[in-house]
């Protein structure tokens, strides 16, 4: 059971871009990520221009968006859609209270230019189904996803 965020105390964002092969991940000048697949000799991850004290909230949008961005490769190759080489995914996660108690909020922007918007839609919420990130926080926290394909 999700519960609303009376008060928002601090927000993390990140934008993550491309495919996760080839991309990477910023969030307010204090991290930005080269992203790697997992088991390729010569694509480690590198950590760049990173400021001290990102915040957790910070961190967790950008593992959470690298892992969505390619959940939508797989949503998207099972429906047979090229995604575009700017697609972009922007998350903030939110640290807030309702009372005396902490939750966490996430909303997504999701970027795919030049794909029919019920199609790019049906793409961004099937790569909730698939992403781990989302199973895992599935029913645990408020998230909203906002797909915009101009």
């Amino acid at each position: 059971m999700t519960t609303k965020i009376q008060t928002v105390l601090l927000t993390g964002k990140t934008q993550t871009t491309a495919s996760r092969g080839k991309g990477a991940s910023r969030g307010d000048e204090r991290l930005d990520i080269q992203l790697s697949t997992p088991g390729k000799a010569g694509n480690e991850i590198v950590f760049t221009a990173i400021q001290m004290h990102p915040t957790a909230e910070q961190l967790f949008a950008g593992a959470w968006s690298a892992c969505y961005t390619g959940a939508l490769g797989l949503a998207a190759k099972a429906k047979k859609v090229t995604l575009p080489p700017d697609l972009a995914v922007e998350i903030e996660v939110d640290l807030g209270m309702t009372g005396d108690e902490y939750f966490i909020q996430a909303r997504f922007n999701v970027r795919v230019p030049g794909v029919a918007q019920d199609l790019a839609e049906a793409i961004a919420h099937s790569a909730h189904q698939i992403c781990p990130y989302s199973k895992a926080v599935h029913g645990n926290i408020d998230f909203a996803v906002n797909v915009i394909t101009a």
